[in-house]
């Protein structure tokens, strides 16, 4: 209930939600559908997914050499994520959708992701058909796609590998044309793809009769000689068996091998592989290679998958949001019925007093209250970021361009800020826990283990500081940065008109300007490597900066709400927005210093000196 509220007010009360069923796509709905929704997904995450969140800890996929074997609750689980529709809740109803608003997709979501992230991972199969929907032929959207939404198949996305984690010009993964009707085939150009592929979450399983890989790989130039770097990537779909245009499958394995399953320190649920493509342990239709049907443009692969990417990082800081408020949530708990210590009076500890419960010392208080204020302030943001999306897709052209442009600067922040910070949370509950945290016995622990993968997956934390400092923040001249300043000045206005909120307004507004001045001081020289050299203080206090504008402004829904504070879950709303002005916004002064001054400490560091 506690998370259900906080959602029903960020949705209602903050984003206003509602106000989407004024728009010719959501006309059918109203607030009782989105509960209704929202009811329904509680429901199963309660039922299906919680209770067997250590099991699939404790029980790791197996691979008996020719299957993966995961705990029967998977399947359970699974089953009833597809048949609740939410795999294809914001398509279209001519495709089985449910034309929801993707807000209320990713809200509905959040329920899956506390209760057992590494169960509720369906996240790679949406985007992976979205990115079909975009880029594939009507016949591949027709096969693959709608059968990845109706829940028959699963997908995943192919980008590392062994050697090529994030540098995608360095992959080597090849396809060719297939020399037995290349154009002919229906589903697409066909392609003998071969190489290797590592870190597919997904990537092997009896989840669905069938998985429908997306994979980049490198084709051959005019010349026939394969391009260095990204200009030859192409997208491809691969499926694990292979099907007819009626989505049939025709009995045919391709050649795609699970070479072995990696194990890992969390998110232990679900399946993380490496697959060979083309390796021959299953040659299909006479020729070498796994078979695989070109998505888009030849050498646009990148721009196809990173469609698909968007909306994993997007899910990826929701994910790492979940696991922060699952550990407030047991934390807060624990410390309720904890007794340890005594008051200290003025002549100190009266040991024939009762014990106090933990949650009466002031460190404690202030442990959780920063959880609070990091879980519930990624949750709005990434709550309000999946508002942008339905705004790019429905609003007006006005309305439409400006959710994009602010997509593109809070896409990094909103993947990495969390993944951070809601880790953080994570190692706080474990603290509160005391010896007990750091046990299986507490569900703590595994919390912090499954969260400490988000700061990796979908682009590195690093990764994402460059694309901000480097990409973001400069593009078009800085319209996205000066679009943003514009959202949080509007937000500085209002709260300057509340005697409660005016202080914070200015605190604001102060680090609005010293995230301004530092990005202009990064940049002075216009020498990336100077520019860069300090991108992740940049990004954490980037991020610290859109955090407490999340926070003004959800303080201002809160009084807007109840002008007196007189409901508790206000006033505890109100307590994380002053915690987070008065403890963690003063933070960005030491981040912004050594990227004002472009320092090169660690830049400059030689390897012998380590």
């Amino acid at each position: 209930m506690r998370l259900r509220s906080t959602i029903d007010f960020l949705l209602y009360d903050w984003l206003k939600t509602e106000e989407l069923n004024s728009r010719p796509r959501f006309a059918d709905h109203s607030r009782q559908t989105f509960d209704a929704v929202m009811d329904i997904c509680e429901r199963i995450a309660r039922e299906k997914y919680a209770p067997f969140n250590r099991t699939v800890d404790t029980q790791e996929p197996q691979f008996d050499g020719e299957k993966v074997i995961l705990p029967e609750c998977t399947y359970e689980a699974r089953k009833a994520f597809a048949e609740s529709g939410m795999l294809s809740a914001a398509q279209d109803y001519e495709i089985g959708g449910m034309q929801l608003p993707y807000t209320v997709e990713a809200a509905a979501n959040c329920f899956f992701a506390a209760a057992s992230i590494s169960i509720g991972s369906n996240m790679l199969t949406s985007g992976n058909a979205n990115a079909i929907l975009v880029h594939g032929t009507e016949m591949q959207k027709q096969v693959f796609a709608a059968n990845e939404f109706n829940g028959r198949w699963a997908g995943t996305m192919c980008l590392s590998e062994p050697q090529a984690g994030s540098s995608l010009s360095d992959i080597t993964t090849r396809a060719e044309a297939d020399g037995q009707g290349f154009e002919d085939d229906p589903l697409g150009p066909r392609y003998r793809l071969k190489g290797n592929k590592m870190w597919i979450s997904s990537g092997d399983h009896e989840l669905t009769e069938n998985i429908v890989h997306l994979v980049l790989a490198k084709i051959p130039g005019a010349d026939g000689k394969f391009i260095p770097g990204v200009k030859g990537i192409s997208l491809f779909i691969v499926p694990k068996k292979l099907v007819d245009t009626e989505g049939r499958l025709t009995g045919e394995r391709n050649d795609v091998a699970l070479a072995g399953l990696n194990h890992k320190l969390g998110w232990r649920g679900t399946t993380n592989t490496l697959l060979n493509f083309g390796e021959g342990k299953y040659p299909v239709r006479g020729g070498a290679g796994a078979l695989g049907y070109l998505v888009g443009k030849p050498g646009e692969g990148l721009k196809c998958m990173f469609h698909m990417m968007n909306e994993a990082r997007i899910s990826i800081g929701m994910a790492a949001s979940m696991l922060g408020l699952a550990g407030y949530y047991a934390s807060l708990e624990y410390a309720q019925n904890r007794p340890q210590g005594r008051p200290i009076g003025e002549g100190g500890k009266d040991a024939s007093k009762p014990q106090s419960r933990i949650i009466e010392h002031a460190d404690v208080k202030r442990m959780l209250l920063a959880q609070k204020a990091y879980g519930e302030g990624a949750l709005a943001l990434n709550l309000y970021c999946a508002r942008l999306v339905d705004e790019q897709y429905t609003g007006s052209p006005e309305a439409a361009g400006q959710a994009k442009l602010l997509l593109e600067v809070l896409t990094p922040v909103a993947k990495s800020w969390p993944s951070e910070f809601c880790l953080e949370a994570n190692s706080l509950a474990i603290q509160i826990h005391g010896g007990y945290g750091y046990t299986r016995d507490f569900a703590v622990e595994q919390y912090w283990r499954d969260n400490r993968l988000n700061m990796i997956h979908e682009g590195t934390h690093g990764i994402q500081a460059m694309d901000l400092l480097g990409r973001k923040v400069v593009m078009d001249g800085g319209k996205g940065l000066q679009l943003l300043a514009g959202r949080i000045n509007a937000s500085i206005e209002r709260a300057m008109g509340r005697a409660q909120l005016s202080a914070y307004a200015n605190h604001l507004a102060k680090a609005l300007a010293e995230v301004g001045a530092a990005t202009k001081s990064a940049w002075a020289t216009g020498n990336p490597q100077e520019a860069l050299a300090n991108a992740v203080p940049y990004m954490q206090a980037f991020g610290h900066m859109v955090l407490a504008w999340t926070w003004l402004d959800v303080a201002l829904a809160l009084l807007d709400k109840d002008e007196e504070l007189a409901i508790a879950a206000h006033k505890g709303g109100i307590a994380a927005m002053r915690y987070f002005f008065h403890y963690e916004l003063p933070k960005i002064g030491g981040w912004l210093q050594v990227v004002k001054s472009r320092d090169m400490t660690c830049a400059q560091m030689r390897e012998e000196e380590f």
